[in-house]
């Protein structure tokens, strides 16, 4: 199958999002989403998306957090595996890990797709007005290649910090932040509204 350019456009912001691409064989790989329990009408969203990859319904799961042992509760839905994933798999994994890829700039260009990410792993504090996206355990050079991306495409300045364990974060002063929801606001769903400020 071939995905439409929305199609396309909503994949790239949930491959560098929540998402992960199994590879199954040695040209597929499939779709899994992970969602917390919350936030399953998001999930749903996103398969709605892709209405001939996604078959069944998605399934609850619990599990015990190996860091901080809590209890976690999750809603998750794989897809039909397909050679198209693999390619997309080829770009944003390299020896089975999640890279943040050297040719961003061509792929992340779309307010959507920037909307998506932001919705999987964005945060607003609302206490000082400023907003994280969170890159998990990247390497600096890879950090700098989406914070560049999101100047030079969306017109956003931000800086890059390290949270220790939370890995590296773009971080949005108060400023960018308005200039953010300008971008992606009219993309956010309902759901996820509460990730913006009013």
């Amino acid at each position: 199958m071939k995905f439409t350019k929305r199609q396309q456009v909503i994949l790239v912001g949930t491959i560098l999002g929540d998402a992960y691409l199994q590879k199954t064989g040695r040209r597929n790989a499939r779709l899994r989403l992970e969602q917390g329990e919350k936030e399953k009408d998001y999930l749903l969203w996103k398969a709605e998306s892709f209405k001939k990859l996604f078959q069944g319904k998605p399934v609850f799961l619990e599990r015990i957090h190996p860091k901080t042992e809590r209890n976690y509760s999750y809603w998750r839905f794989q897809s039909n595996a397909t050679p198209e994933l693999g390619k997309w798999q080829k770009i944003f994994y390299e020896n089975g890990k999640k890279i943040i890829p050297k040719n961003l700039e061509h792929l992340l260009k779309e307010p959507l797709s920037l909307a998506v990410w932001y919705m999987d792993d964005g945060y607003y504090y609302s206490r000082d007005k400023n907003a994280y996206l969170y890159l998990g355990n990247v390497s600096l050079k890879e950090a700098e290649v989406a914070r560049k991306v999101l100047q030079k495409n969306f017109d956003l300045k931000a800086r890059i910090l390290d949270k220790k364990q939370k890995g590296r974060v773009i971080y949005f002063p108060a400023a960018e932040v308005k200039k953010l929801k300008q971008i992606i606001g009219r993309h956010i769903i309902p759901p996820m509204k509460y990730k913006i400020p009013s």
